[in-house]
C-alpha cells in the first residue's frame, strides 16, 4: 500500500531524524536519490546538459547537491537561482567545486532550450498557489523546450497537501519525492504535472505516525479483500445484491448495473424496476420482480439509482432498509440528506464532480479543482462514504480520522456511456458479500478501472465490456 502524509506530519518528522544525525545528512540521502534518479533518466550523463531551477528553500539545496553529483561524473550542469540571496550556500559551493556553473535569470532561456534535463528545485513542499515573477516564464521556456524535466519532492506550483493547482505550476516527467509520498503526488489535478513518481527512502518511515492522510490500494492489499467462496457457501451466504434501477426510457442503466452485480463476488442478483425484460433477455440468472424494493425479497445490500429517472419512491424505500445502500446517479438527486444521515447501516455515494458540485451547491470547476476537499466535505454532510468518481477516484468516510483512499487505475477510455452503472453494479455486489463501504468502494474502483485498461487495450470501448473484462482483473489482481 502507498501511504501519502501532510506537509505537517513529514516536516515533523523530518526534525525528529535530523536530531539524530549529523547535520546535512538527510539532505545528502535526498541528493544523492535525486541524482541517481536523473542519470537513470539521461542513460548517459557524460556531456549531457543539466539546468537546475533552484528556489530559496531545501528543494533547492537538493537540487544543487543532486547537480554536483551529476558534474562529477561529466555532465555539463548549469544552476539558474531564482532567489541568489536566499539560496543554499552549500549547495552552491558543492556544485561550483564540482565544476558547475551558475547563470543568471535574465540568461537562463538560452541555458534552457539546449538542455537534456532540468531539475525544478524551484518551490519546496510549503508553496501554496501557482507560481509568481520570474519562475512563471522560465517555467514556460521549459515546456517549450523539449527536455525532460525532473521534480525536486514535488512539482513547484502545486499544493503538496490538497492537489490543487492554483496558477502556473511545473509539468513534469518525473517527481522524486523523499520520505513519503505527498497528497498532492495522488490526486489530480496535482498528480496530472507530477508525471512517473519515484520514492526515495531516507529513513523516515519509523517517525511518520501509523495513520496516513491518504492510501492508495495495490495489488496484494485488493486480494486480501477479496471475497472468496467457502467449500460450504451457497449463493445466499454469498451475499444477494438488490439493484433498483433502469426506467422506460434508460432501461440500458440496469442492464450494465446487472452485468457488474453478477461480477463482483455477490452470489444472487435481486432486480427491481420496469426494465425487467431488458435485464432477463441478457441475464436469465437475474432474480427479477416489478413489486418495488420492499417487497423483492431478502437482499445483504442495494444499489439504487443508476437510470431510475424520477422514481423517488424506490430511493426512498432503499434507504429505509436496514442493509448497507449504494447511492449513484439518480439516487443521488432524489434522497434526501436526512434520511441519508439518520441510517442505522451504511451508505456509500458514488457521485462523479458534476453531481458531487450539485449536492455541494458549487460549481463543478470548484469540485474538480480540489477533489480533496470536496469528498471530506461531502462525507461530512451526509454521514457517509463517499466514491468521487474522475481520473484519480477518492474514497472517503465521515470519520476524519480515516485516510482517505486513492485509486488511478483506470483509464481515460472509460470516460464512457454507462461505466459508472458497472461499477455500482460491482461495488454493491461487493457491499453484499460483506465488505465494508469503504473497503468495498476502493476495491470496486480498483477492479473497474484495470477492467476498463484490459478491455481497451488503448482503443475505445463500450461499458458492457468493461463488465466482460471485470474476471480478468479479478483473476490479474489474485495472480498478484
Amino acid at each position: 500500500m502507498r501511504t501519502a502524509y501532510s506537509v505537517e506530519t513529514v516536516r515533523s518528522a523530518e526534525g525528529v531524524l535530523m536530531a539524530r544525525l549529523p547535520e546535512g545528512a538527510l539532505m545528502q540521502r535526498a541528493a544523492a536519490g535525486l541524482a541517481a534518479a536523473c542519470a537513470e533518466l539521461l542513460g548517459r550523463v557524460y556531456a549531457r546538459r543539466v539546468v537546475l531551477l533552484v528556489g530559496s528553500g531545501d528543494n533547492g539545496g537538493d537540487a544543487l547537491y543532486a547537480g554536483a553529483r551529476l558534474a562529477r561524473r561529466g555532465a555539463g550542469v548549469s544552476a539558474v537561482l531564482l532567489s541568489p540571496e536566499r539560496v543554499h550556500g552549500g549547495g552552491l559551493a558543492a556544485l561550483r567545486r564540482a565544476g558547475g556553473s551558475v547563470v543568471a535569470v535574465a540568461g537562463a532561456e538560452r541555458v534552457v532550450r539546449r538542455a537534456d534535463l532540468v531539475v525544478d528545485g524551484i518551490v519546496g513542499i510549503g508553496g501554496r498557489g501557482g507560481l509568481r515573477g520570474e519562475a512563471v516564464g522560465l517555467v514556460s521556456v521549459v515546456a517549450e523546450s523539449g527536455a525532460a524535466v525532473v521534480a525536486v519532492d514535488l512539482p513547484s506550483g502545486v499544493d503538496a497537501d490538497s492537489g490543487e493547482v492554483r496558477g502556473a505550476a511545473v509539468r513534469a516527467d518525473l517527481t522524486v519525492t523523499f520520505g513519503t509520498h505527498k497528497p498532492g503526488l495522488l490526486v489530480d489535478p496535482a498528480r496530472e504535472y507530477a508525471g512517473s513518481v519515484r520514492l526515495v527512502d531516507i529513513g523516515l518511515g519509523p517517525e511518520l505516525p501509523a495513520v496516513p492522510e491518504l492510501e492508495a490500494l495495490q495489488h496484494a492489499d485488493v486480494a486480501a479483500l477479496l471475497p472468496v467462496p467457502g467449500a460450504e457457501s451457497d449463493k445466499y451466504r454469498r451475499g444477494v445484491v438488490g439493484i433498483a434501477a433502469g426506467s422506460s426510457r434508460y432501461p440500458g442503466a440496469a442492464v450494465l448495473a446487472v452485468a457488474g452485480a453478477l461480477r463482483g463476488g455477490a452470489g444472487a442478483v435481486r432486480y427491481v424496476g420496469p426494465a425487467g425484460d431488458a435485464v432477463l433477455a441478457r441475464f436469465p440468472e437475474t432474480l427479477v420482480s416489478d413489486q418495488g424494493p420492499k417487497r423483492a425479497g431478502r437482499v445483504q445490500a442495494w444499489v439504487v439509482g443508476p437510470g431510475a429517472g424520477d422514481d423517488a419512491a424506490s430511493v426512498a424505500e432503499v434507504l429505509e432498509s436496514d442493509v448497507p445502500v449504494l447511492l449513484d446517479a439518480d439516487g443521488l438527486r432524489l434522497a434526501d440528506r436526512d434520511a441519508v444521515r439518520g441510517r442505522g447501516a451504511p451508505t456509500l455515494m458514488t457521485p462523479h464532480a458534476g453531481e458531487a458540485a450539485a449536492l455541494l451547491g458549487v460549481a463543478r470547476e470548484e469540485v474538480e479543482g480540489a477533489r480533496l476537499a470536496s469528498v471530506r466535505e461531502l462525507a461530512a454532510r451526509y454521514g457517509a462514504t463517499v466514491l468521487l468518481k474522475g481520473s484519480t477516484t477518492l474514497v472517503a468516510d465521515p470519520d476524519v480520522g480515516s485516510p482517505v483512499r486513492v485509486n488511478a487505475t483506470g483509464t481515460p477510455w472509460l470516460a464512457t456511456a454507462g461505466s459508472g452503472d458497472v461499477l455500482s453494479g460491482l461495488t454493491g455486489s461487493l457491499l453484499a458479500a460483506g465488505l465494508g463501504a469503504r473497503d468495498a468502494g476502493s476495491v470496486g474502483a480498483y477492479l473497474h478501472g484495470l477492467a476498463g485498461r484490459f478491455a481497451a487495450d488503448g482503443a475505445p470501448v463500450g461499458a458492457y465490456e468493461v463488465a466482460e473484462a471485470v474476471p480478468g482483473a479479478w483473476r490479474d489482481v489474485r495472480r498478484g
